[in-house]
């Protein structure tokens, strides 16, 4: 399941989704990419960190602020109590702050884990780049989850160090663990693994003073940074990275015959890699998108020769702005046959290069922006015990398990068509539908327009 992404009261259209896809699949287990929470919702206005290590609740957007007044939530500053004197009731410290904070995230994972709970399903999860927005940290996000029956999130390690001996080498830090599968036989051969990745968040290459002097233009003007600054959005950690191969050593080691171990890895913001399955093509190209950050200015369509049938790419790859060199890692270390990621909610396509599929899952909430209702859903994989790599995958949606239509269709409507900046704007006139209403609009406009026009030249 990718991008959630929801408040502390989920929208029960995603809850009706989760329970429908569960009844049709029956799982053994399901997967979190990440951007389980709306980080920048206003129920965490009080607590929001636009980046780790700033001051929770002082780098708010304005259209949060904004979102805030018309659902009537007002912001509170927090206050230290003076120990000297008695203490105030409507005095609220950081504390208390924090504490609600960690009820509404608790409050979130109970609403949508419940079909997952209620069916029995283990569940694993790793952390988007808006997770950690509402002021709880992966670490913290990690405990919570954990105190829901069937979570596969395994305890984080007693150091932070990334050279400290760790307990479990299958564990290396929140949201990054494997999960051995072993064969059905009762030899505890393991068959394949299910590796989570967590990919980062942001970038923070700045000082400082460089930060507080974007953050005008990020409060103002959030999607023309990508919510992500100047220096884009985050990788996984070179200790990360490394453990993909020292995973697949322990594996083998585990096996006793050597052998790298079919595997299969989740994480949210996809590596630059993705952009390989896609073919250039001119502007003017229908339903093309253009590229993000790095690959910005220039239009991409999916590569048929590469991409499996029913394959949908609805926006550009959102990607961090350095390779760190991770796809390669997995082909180093072998057995690793596919990467699956979430954070670009319109992307559902499924791509192979040079010996690893490269995926996506859409949203599957519909308190984010996506594509149309009917296409909003999980993906749905079917793995054979004696070749994991030759898996099955299709999309479970909501035109398939409910109907076209959610109850708050307007919402979903704008949330495809909503324009933020030059970018949207093109990528919408690229869709032929959109083109065609757009230019019947003008046209009929045009026509209105200079109707009184070609009255009074009559009359002359």
């Amino acid at each position: 399941m990718a991008d959630i992404q929801d408040k502390p009261e989920v929208d029960p259209d995603t809850i009706r989704l989760i329970r429908e896809a569960i009844r049709k699949a029956d799982p053994d287990l399901v997967v979190l990419t990440g951007d389980q929470i709306r980080g920048y919702d206003p129920a965490y206005i009080d607590t929001f960190l636009r980046r780790r290590g700033e001051q929770p609740g002082a780098r708010v957007r304005v259209i949060t602020e904004i979102e805030a007044k018309l659902r009537g939530v007002k912001r509170r500053i927090a206050e230290r109590h003076n120990p000297d004197v008695p203490p105030v009731d409507d005095v609220i410290t950081p504390a208390d702050l924090m504490d609600e904070t960690r009820a509404k995230v608790r409050r979130t994972f109970a609403a949508f884990l419940g079909p997952v709970v209620d069916a029995g399903v283990p569940f694993a999860a790793t952390y988007g780049n808006h997770d950690f927005q509402c002021g709880i940290l992966a670490e913290e996000q990690d405990d919570i989850y954990r105190e829901f029956p069937g979570c596969l999130n395994p305890p984080a390690p007693a150091s932070d160090e990334p050279d400290a001996p760790r307990p479990d080498p299958l564990a290396f830090e929140p949201g990054t663990f494997a999960m051995p599968i072993e064969s059905s036989d009762g030899s505890g051969h393991i068959a394949m693994s299910v590796m989570m990745v967590n990919s980062g968040d942001y970038a923070d290459k700045d000082t400082p003073a460089e930060r507080d002097a974007q953050y005008p233009l990020y409060a103002t003007n959030p999607r023309g940074l990508d919510l992500a600054d100047s220096d884009g959005y985050g990788t996984p950690s070179p200790e990360a990275i490394a453990w993909l191969a020292d995973v697949q050593h322990e594996l083998a080691a585990r096996n006793g015959d050597g052998k790298p171990v079919p595997a299969i890895a989740f994480q949210h913001i996809p590596p630059q890699e993705f952009y390989d399955v896609l073919k250039e093509v001119p502007a003017w190209t229908p339903n093309a998108v253009e590229g993000s950050r790095t690959f910005s200015g220039r239009c991409f369509v999916l590569d048929a020769s590469k991409c499996r049938p029913g394959s949908r790419l609805g926006e550009g790859i959102g990607c961090a702005d350095e390779n760190v060199g991770e796809v390669d890692a997995m082909r180093d270390a072998g057995g690793y046959f596919a990467l699956f990621c979430g954070h670009d909610h319109k992307n559902s396509f499924v791509g192979h290069d040079d010996g690893i599929d490269l995926g996506y899952a859409p949203t599957c909430g519909f308190e984010c922006y996506g594509p149309k209702s009917r296409l909003r859903g999980i993906r749905l994989f079917e793995f054979h015990e004696d070749h994991p790599s030759t898996y099955t995958t299709r999309m479970l949606t909501w035109g398939e398990l409910v109907g076209r239509y959610s109850h708050n269709e307007l919402r979903v409507w704008f949330e495809d068509h909503c324009i933020t900046d030059g970018v949207s704007a093109r990528d919408q006139l690229r869709r032929p539908a959109v083109f065609a209403t757009t230019a019947a609009l003008a046209g009929a406009l045009l026509y209105a327009v200079t109707l009184p026009l070609r009255h009074l030249l009559r009359r002359r």
